[in-house]
Order: C-alpha cells, then sequence, then structure tokens
C-alpha cells in the first residue's frame, strides 16, 4: 500500500494472527447465517438512518471472545460495543496492538430481508493496519490481506486485480459509492459527487454494505469505490484487502492516501480504483469539489 507509512514493530506472529481472524469471522458468520432464517428484532441507531439486531451484537460477543483469548493485551475497537482491552478506562494506556470488528457490515440489509452482509476485522499495529479480513457468510468466503504481503482469495491463491485486463470495459466503469451514516441528504458534496460519478459511470452500485464492494474491486469485479465520510470500523479491513491486491487509494482531492485510523473523519473520503482508472476518476472528484458553492450549487465544465 504505497501511500501508507512503514508500520512500527508488530510483536505478534501475524500469520497466527490471521488464522485467529479467519476463524472468528467465519465462525461470526455461520452465526448470522443460521440467524437469517428467523424474525429479527431491528432497533433504531442513532439519528443517521442506521440500525442494530441482536445478530449484530451476538456475531460481536463471539469474536470478541476469541480475540480477548488469543491476545488478551490487545485493545478492540468494535462496532457495537465500542473501545475495550487495556486503556480502555482511560489509565493513559496504549496497546501497541488494536483489532478493528464489524460484525455484520450491511445491517440495514439483513434488516429487509437483502442478503448483502459481511463480517469484517482489522489489527492495527499503533495506527495502521497490518491484517485484514473479510468473510461474506452468504458465499461462505473469506478474503484476507497482510500488509505487505499480499491478498489471498477463499481458495489461498493470491489476488492481483492489476495484472488482470478488463476485457469489453473499455468504456464507463462499474464504480461503488460509499458514505458514512451521518451524511445527511443535504449534503451538497455527497449529493453532487454521487450525481457526477454516476453520470461517468456504466453503473454506480449502493451496496449498504462497504465491505461486499471492497471484495468485489479486490476480485476486479468492479472498477473503483469512492467514499465519502465513512465509517472508520469497516474501511481498513476492505481497503488494506484492496490495496494488497493492487488497488490504488488516494483522498478525493488526490492527495496520498494514509489508512490510518487515527485521522479525522473528515479526511477519510478517498478514491479507491484500478491504477489506469485513477485518474479519470480523481478529474472528476476535484472538479466537483473545487464547484461546490456556498449556496449548495454546483458549476462543472463539462
Amino acid at each position: 500500500m504505497r501511500s501508507s507509512p512503514p508500520p512500527p514493530t508488530v510483536p505478534v506472529d501475524l500469520g497466527e494472527a490471521r488464522r485467529v481472524a479467519v476463524e472468528a469471522a467465519e465462525a461470526a458468520g455461520a452465526l448470522l447465517r443460521a440467524g437469517m432464517h428467523g424474525p429479527l428484532e431491528v432497533r433504531p441507531k442513532g439519528s443517521g438512518g442506521d440500525v442494530v439486531t441482536e445478530l449484530d451484537t451476538a456475531a460481536e460477543e463471539l469474536i470478541l471472545g476469541r480475540l480477548r483469548s488469543a491476545y488478551p493485551g490487545h485493545g478492540i475497537i468494535a462496532e457495537e460495543s465500542g473501545v475495550s482491552g487495556p486503556g480502555a478506562d482511560g489509565d493513559g494506556a496504549s496497546p501497541e496492538m488494536v483489532w478493528l470488528v464489524d460484525p455484520l457490515d450491511g445491517t440495514n440489509n439483513v434488516a429487509i430481508g437483502m442478503p448483502v452482509y459481511a463480517v469484517g476485522l482489522a489489527l492495527c499495529a499503533g495506527a495502521v493496519p497490518v491484517l485484514g479480513v473479510v468473510h461474506d457468510p452468504v458465499t461462505g468466503r473469506t478474503w484476507s490481506a497482510v500488509r505487505g504481503e499480499g491478498a489471498l482469495g477463499p481458495d489461498g491463491a493470491r489476488l492481483r486485480v492489476a495484472e488482470r485486463p478488463r476485457p469489453g470495459r473499455e468504456g464507463n466503469p462499474v464504480l461503488a459509492w460509499t458514505q458514512g451514516h451521518q451524511v445527511t441528504s443535504g449534503d451538497a458534496v455527497a449529493f453532487h459527487l454521487r450525481m457526477a460519478l454516476e453520470a461517468r459511470a456504466a453503473r454506480m452500485l449502493q451496496l449498504w454494505a462497504p465491505l461486499v464492494a471492497w471484495t468485489m474491486l479486490a476480485r476486479g469485479d468492479i472498477d473503483g469505490i469512492v467514499g465519502y465520510l465513512p465509517e472508520i470500523v469497516d474501511l481498513p479491513p476492505g481497503a488494506l484487502l484492496a490495496a494488497e491486491a493492487g488497488i490504488e487509494l488516494r483522498r478525493l482531492d488526490g492527495a496520498p492516501y494514509s489508512l490510518c485510523i487515527d485521522r479525522p473523519r473528515s479526511e477519510l473520503g478517498f478514491v479507491a480504483a484500478r491504477p489506469e482508472l485513477l485518474g479519470r476518476l480523481l478529474e472528476t472528484t476535484d472538479q466537483v469539489l473545487g464547484s461546490v458553492g456556498a449556496d449548495g450549487g454546483v458549476r462543472l465544465a463539462w
């Protein structure tokens, strides 16, 4: 991942950590898959239209139990329960290693019976993700990546999307869009970015499950993802996977993108794409960012 700073020394065996994370994600996936057959209690979560179910919390408890057993000295930041482990009580301790856990990415899909969701885990050395795991409970497939060592598909084969040309896709790309739950319908930048990108795409997906989109990008099924104020917990697992598969990442303004979890959320907007497509997408995002006026209007030169 070219734009990320070198991580601090990693005091764990990342091969073993990958095994623990894969097994935890797959066990959580089996729990989610079984729970999809029964009625779900869906509760509002926050004011941004997000929801939570008992499947989210059950899957998270399962994953956290395994991580705490294997790595009791590691910190954890989980989607539903927040921060736990060393430093969680505000004593000033800062763990060397921190896990990010999204037990059910795509809860809004599950709530309406749409089977598009995933489980994501990332391990960070300091603030830098060094391991990412994404599991798709619907298909039973798992993808993983270790920073600097590449990305692996479900069959254990190396993913190298940059080396796989897209026959018949010489024209407009297939893109995915993701935004944070707190982005409102009145956000002028989000609105005009989506419209401009969709006008230049063969198709633009809004899956409500970013980790699913990241695996599609890493596999080469889609050509790019644009994210606006994304959620921090589900970003590192998928972004690391895609970067290790050969995808390029930049900030919306084209600056180098550093995938660190200690950055302000306002700096997490990104463009992730196949290298040959990156420049075209950045032209669009740069034009929109420079054209949205104070009145929320946009003036684009087409």
